[in-house]
């Protein structure tokens, strides 16, 4: 513009010379003129600077050439949408920077004159921003710098020369104006100035978001970038897993998927926006084979809106760890016939539409989080590992050496330091690896040998290796299958019992057995192939590991004491409890332990003793025989026989509880006393033990007045005591109950979790059921070799006596607590509506952690619950590094599945 301005100078000068009777207000009015159209022209070359930037981010579209328009939402607070005119044209290659810079460095203004001139140089602009591939709005990159190509340059340098010729024509003009003329031209100046920035507002009101000035649009250009990289990130796992067996069931066509994204975008309200320049129904953008979901800013919400469904729209593309599935697809073909909820009404609904999942998702975050303004659907958590005296074996509940400091001396003489003492809160640290851990040996050959290195301690081993404990070799530890009462074997000493008393009937009539002081869990190893379950356990005590040995080997076992307290299990459970040496003092205390078991087994159940005072003859063997005696006795127990084995070379003692009341009422002393009626036996969860006796049920549809069908018949057959006036868990009368949610979950099994999720079920042999029911999903993992481990929530009803009655097991737990196990212990959790029912007593955080801790590394979840409590399930798994292999929903129900990889806080900041 100097330069123009320095040509004008001279024009004048001459023009001066030859006119010298030409007034000086006359010149002051042609120079106030000349400038006036000058500024005029250096505003519209500003505007054809901004136009010539914001057509240039427009990209190609596949397919034929019709012109096609696409709307960009921005979602920041401001309400804009952006939208593009784009024709379909084959790319061209982008130019170079430099080429660019130059073009931009030349481009020059022109006048509203040339309204038509300007028209053609836009769509000159326009067509050179659709030949450029790099101009896609799908980029890493952000910001329009860098992105037009050399055919825009040839178009602005020819637009350049055009505004030279006009300036050199509006220059001749100006020259031979009169004084009227320039007074117009002053007016005109400012009517062009006024207009100028109204076309210029407009054209940053159409801008897409692209471009260089939007960045200062509260981040919502970083936002939206992160959330694209995100998922070309997603789709490059979607790619990698679709080699994943049983996981292309999940995927839809993308036409069908395609097409229900437009229907569930006819039902969304229209927004304010230019008629002419965006369509009101257009909610997908597809860029490079991938379909957005575009989240609508709603013009009248307040600040922090559109950050929020910014996050949304970030969930909702991130939600499938590997293409084994997402909640972006339709997956009924995966779980036809399933109800979403066991109970009156099953009501089947489509699955939920990606506009509702997203309300969904904001109303949880806002509840959870409570910040609608959050920006990042992750909350970040700075894990770290437990700085604990046990390492690697840390127990939360067992280790608590605070809570043990604080017992007196008496507390010791009762075990309670051996008992639960749980933390006030759940603790959030990692519990670390050992060193050189592997991936456990898989079943059955886990049962004959471990790793040394999952589970490295070798106390037992000289304690208890001349009795076949556990031996070391090598890399293993070998178990040859002995006990302290049977050396040469487990199976022989199983089939002594067996021969011993026609009752015990192995895998019929016997199913479900408890044994005391387990060891390594040996007897209850073998007991599989007599197709019984046992439940194993034994304290954390200076027996080192042994209920971690025998769970590393597949076996079940809790860690527990016979201690001050009830054990977690309701009356009447066991068929059989068997004691082996278990170096618990059943006589003292006035036989308050011993009446703890018979608090637990069922009635007509055996308790076999097989311990020294049984066979042996010295004088504390002797004393302590004559205590038992005088004890069983006044419980009603009877002696059925002893028996040797001389194999062994050691004796067995089997007792019977009574079924009926007969002998209660008859004793001459009433000790140990009857418990008082409004004792309850069920009552289980921190119950101090009380030494006395329940009144065995005999009212035919009391339970335990009969004793359950054999197996496997008892497992499909509703108790007999269960009746239509009792109302199930469900809502249905409980015998319709308990049929309708075995026949649920073995639908589940068979359409679902067996084939559809992805899991090497020839890698699970431990499993538990977070929050069972009637022992539905149990049961229809029978024929699977695996054990589960029912967990029956103390704030839930009470249906674990079903569980026992029907052939299974379990125990009682509070997931605001630890469980009584060892880390590293189970290879597949499943939860069915845990973590919605529990954030109202306690925070999820700690339960998760508590996952993390017990779940081995390759092990795995499966989450059914309410879509808000899996998206925050998935956010912490997530931050712990689990691999989240599916996610999907219907109604407001989700489904989750995710397998927990080798991380450790320690590892992440190894150099690698």
């Amino acid at each position: 513009m100097a330069g123009v301005g320095g040509r004008s100078s001279r024009a004048a000068g001459k023009r001066g010379g030859g006119a010298a009777s030409s007034s000086a207000a006359a010149s002051a009015c042609v120079y106030y003129a000349t400038t006036g159209v000058l500024v005029a022209l250096c505003v519209a070359g500003a505007y054809l600077l901004t136009s010539t930037s914001s057509a240039s981010i427009a990209g190609p579209d596949d397919g034929d050439k019709a012109a096609a328009v696409t709307a960009y939402r921005h979602t920041t607070r401001s309400s804009f949408a952006y939208e593009v005119t784009r024709e379909k044209a084959p790319p061209s290659p982008p130019r170079e920077p430099e080429a660019e810079d130059g073009a931009l460095g030349k481009e020059d203004a022109g006048s509203e004159e040339d309204g038509g001139a300007e028209q053609e140089r836009g769509s000159a602009v326009t067509a050179a921003a659709v030949d450029d591939p790099h101009a896609q709005p799908d980029l890493d990159e952000r910001g329009s710098g860098g992105e037009d190509s050399k055919s825009d340059a040839a178009a602005v340098d020819e637009d350049q020369s055009n505004e030279r010729v006009r300036v050199a024509a509006s220059e001749a003009t100006a020259e031979e104006e009169e004084d009227a003329a320039a007074a117009t031209g002053a007016d005109k100046e400012q009517e062009t100035l006024d207009n100028d920035q109204e076309e210029e507002q407009q054209s940053h009101l159409q801008m897409p978001r692209a471009t260089v000035e939007e960045r200062n649009l509260d981040g919502g250009i970083e936002e939206e970038s992160i959330a694209r990289q995100r998922q070309s990130d997603e789709e490059e796992r979607m790619s990698a897993g679709d080699e994943q067996p049983g996981t292309g069931i999940l995927r839809r066509e993308a036409q069908e998927d395609e097409a229900a994204e437009r229907q569930s975008d006819e039902d969304r309200p229209d927004q304010e926006q230019p008629e002419e320049e965006r369509s009101s129904d257009q909610s997908l953008v597809e860029e490079d084979g991938r379909t957005l979901v575009e989240v609508e800013s709603d013009p009248g919400q307040e600040d922090g809106g559109g950050d929020d469904k910014a996050a949304e729209s970030e969930h909702k593309e991130d939600t499938d760890g590997s293409g084994a599935g997402s909640v972006n697809h339709n997956v009924v073909d995966t779980l036809q016939g399933e109800d979403s909820a066991v109970g009156a009404g099953g009501d089947q609904s489509a699955w939920a539409t990606q506009r509702d999942q997203s309300h969904r998702e904001k109303d949880r975050r806002q509840e959870n989080a409570g910040d609608g303004n959050s920006t990042d659907g992750e909350e970040q958590h700075e894990w770290r590992t437990c700085n604990v005296k046990a390492g690697a074996d840390y127990i939360p509940c067992l280790d608590n050496e605070k809570a043990v400091k604080k017992l007196r001396p008496e507390n010791f003489r009762r075990y309670e330091h051996r008992e639960r003492h749980c933390p006030d809160e759940g603790p959030t640290c990692l519990v670390a690896l050992p060193r050189g851990y592997r991936r456990p040996v898989e079943w059955p050959k886990s049962r004959d040998r471990i790793w040394l290195s999952n589970v490295p301690h070798t106390k037992l081993v000289q304690v208890k290796g001349h009795q076949n404990w556990v031996k070391v070799s090598g890399q293993y530890l070998l178990f040859p299958g002995g006990g302290t009462q049977f050396i040469h074997g487990a199976l022989h000493y199983i089939d002594f019992l067996q021969q011993s008393v026609r009752g015990v009937a192995w895998g019929k009539r016997t199913r479900v057995v408890l044994d005391v002081g387990c060891g390594v869990a040996s007897f209850g190893g073998y007991l599989f192939e007599r197709d019984v379950v046992t439940m194993s356990f034994a304290p954390k005590d200076e027996h080192e590991a042994q209920v971690q040995m025998a769970l590393e080997r597949g076996i079940p076992a809790i860690s527990a004491v016979m201690g001050s307290k009830r054990l977690p299990f309701p009356s009447k459970a066991f068929d059989l409890v068997h004691c082996a040496r278990c170096r618990v003092p059943w006589h003292a205390d006035g036989g308050a332990l011993l009446l703890e078991l018979n608090r637990v087994l069922r009635p007509g159940g055996l308790f076999v003793w097989s311990a020294t005072p049984v066979y042996q003859k010295l004088t504390d063997d002797v004393e302590i025989w004559k205590a038992m005696t005088a004890l069983t006795k006044s419980m009603c127990w009877e002696l059925v026989t002893i028996k040797k084995d001389r194999l062994n070379g050691v004796g067995a003692a089997f007792y019977r509880k009574p079924t009926s009341n007969e002998c209660y009422e008859s004793r001459t002393r009433q000790q140990p006393p009857m418990c008082s009626d409004d004792d309850d036996a069920n009552a289980a969860w921190y119950v101090r033990l009380n030494a006395c006796i329940h009144r065995v049920p005999t009212g035919v549809a009391e339970r335990g007045a009969r004793w359950p069908a054999d197996w496997p018949r008892r497992v499909r057959a509703p108790p007999n005591w269960l009746n239509t006036s009792q109302v199930g868990v469900y809502g249905k009368p409980a015998p319709e109950d308990f049929v309708a949610d075995y026949q649920h979950w073995r639908r589940v099994m068979d359409k679902s979790y067996l084939n559809g999720l992805g899991v090497d079920w020839s890698r699970v042999r431990n499993v538990m059921d977070m929050r069972a029911a009637y022992g539905g999903f149990a049961a229809a993992l029978r024929d699977q070799k695996v054990w589960v481990m029912n967990v029956v929530n103390v704030d839930a009803p009470d249906t674990l006596p079903i569980i026992f009655d029907r052939g299974l097991f379990g125990m009682y737990h509070d997931w605001c607590e630890s469980f009584s196990t060892y880390p590293r212990t189970y290879d597949l959790l499943h939860a069915d509506r845990l973590f919605s029912k529990i954030k109202d007593r306690c925070a999820v955080l700690p339960v998760i952690v508590e996952v993390d801790r017990i779940v081995r590394p390759g092990g795995s979840i499966i989450v059914r619950d309410d879509s808000g409590a899996v998206g925050e399930v998935e956010k912490l798994l997530r931050s712990l590094h689990w691999d989240v292999r599916l996610t999907f929903s219907k109604n407001d129900e989700g489904v989750l599945f995710a397998e927990k990889s080798d991380w450790r806080t320690e590892l992440a900041a190894e150099p690698t």
